[in-house]
């Protein structure tokens, strides 16, 4: 069996206006996604996409559309599907950074071999290690204080067990959106933060006697992406535990942020990763440290957010005292799946059936403005 052709198509989708992402890193109004399919000579196909923001990761649909079309698919068809981590390589050597484009072609494979095999992907991850739910957290945006505590009611009342606001921009406005969401939720909801790097190490540490008191139970990626020794001083200054997302793409980053002692918990999802095999790298390089890993989100459609409650259910190291952002379908107005990845009882759970266990509805993306 070969792989004989990839297919792309780029789709973009706006956002439900009442949840749109607003933060230190800018407004995430429409998401961009590229869709892709690879299909064998015996016409079998897997599907994969790429959620890609330029601000996130330097990727766009355009450029992602030529990545695939004229250096990644050339050293993937001919290829034996199966051989998923000789793809990635081969695709490591011929194309530097894109993460995001090469997760959604690694997704596709993955869909693909376990079609081929008959087998759910967390299984060839190596078995699902808990059970098939996953609790999940609202994103809220960095709304004024007032409009921030109605989506936390809103969401709330939709059975979601856990919010993280956008903070990041103000401090004093920050900290007023945090005391409104936690005024709305009570004592006992847990919330987070999420900063998108947008503090300084000044501001950080202003920003912590508040957070302390409102209960924060994680204070995610405070400073600019990078800032690992920042990061390692801040958490000496705080009993929040510290969470990096933008600082660490790769398992190289990772042991960076360990060397330092930077974090307590390491944010990983297949797009940011270049793949869900190398986020399971990195979990387990977190396991061996003893960090626990949160599954992080770029809003992701619902292909890629199968492919992360995939991960989710096979790393050893799932975070247990903060929720998870596979969050991604409940932020558009459109689905992508025949039958939608359930999302209830604020847990998302992993779909059943062969690879990803998502059907791709074509009929639902034709027609969606492509956009550049």
């Amino acid at each position: 069996m070969k792989i004989r052709s990839v297919q792309t198509q780029p789709v973009s989708i706006p956002t439900r206006p009442e949840f749109s992402i607003v933060s230190a890193a800018g407004e995430h109004r429409i998401s961009r996604y590229v869709v892709v399919m690879v299909r064998t000579d015996e016409e079998t196909a897997g599907i994969g996409e790429a959620t890609v923001m330029p601000v996130w990761s330097g990727e766009t649909q355009a450029g992602a559309l030529a990545a695939i079309r004229d250096v990644l698919a050339p050293v993937l068809i001919g290829r034996d599907p199966l051989e998923i981590g000789a793809l990635a390589d081969a695709m490591d050597r011929v194309l530097i950074g894109n993460p995001f484009t090469k997760a959604a072609l690694e997704m596709a494979l993955l869909d693909l071999a376990g079609k081929i095999l008959g087998a759910p992907a967390h299984v060839l991850l190596g078995g699902a290690r808990r059970a098939p739910l996953i609790a999940l957290k609202f994103s809220i945006g960095a709304f004024d204080p007032r409009a921030a505590a109605q989506v936390a009611e809103t969401v709330a009342a939709q059975g979601l067990r856990a919010v993280k606001v956008k903070v990041g921009l103000n401090v004093d406005r920050d900290i007023a959106r945090v005391e409104a969401v936690r005024s709305a939720l009570g004592a006992a909801f847990p919330v987070a933060v999420d900063a998108n790097g947008g503090w300084t190490e000044s501001e950080a540490l202003a920003a912590i006697p508040s957070l302390e008191r409102l209960g924060v139970n994680a204070l995610e990626q405070p400073l600019p992406r990078g800032d690992f020794f920042g990061c390692a001083r801040l958490r000496q200054r705080t009993s929040i535990p510290l969470l990096l997302d933008e600082s660490i793409f790769t398992a190289r980053d990772a042991l960076q942020a360990i060397r330092c002692d930077a974090c307590d918990l390491i944010s990983i999802y297949p797009g940011k990763n270049a793949g869900v095999r190398r986020s399971l790298e990195i979990a387990h390089l977190a396991a061996a440290a003893g960090l626990e890993c949160v599954i992080g989100s770029n809003l992701e459609w619902e292909i890629a957010s199968a492919a992360m409650v995939h991960l989710a259910v096979a790393i050893p190291n799932l975070a247990e005292s903060v929720a998870h952002d596979i969050i991604g379908p409940l932020y558009h107005t459109r689905r992508v799946g025949v039958e939608p990845i359930a999302m209830q009882n604020g847990c998302a759970a992993v779909p059943s059936g062969p690879g990803l266990g998502v059907e791709l509805d074509q009929a639902a993306i034709d027609g969606l403005e492509a956009g550049g």
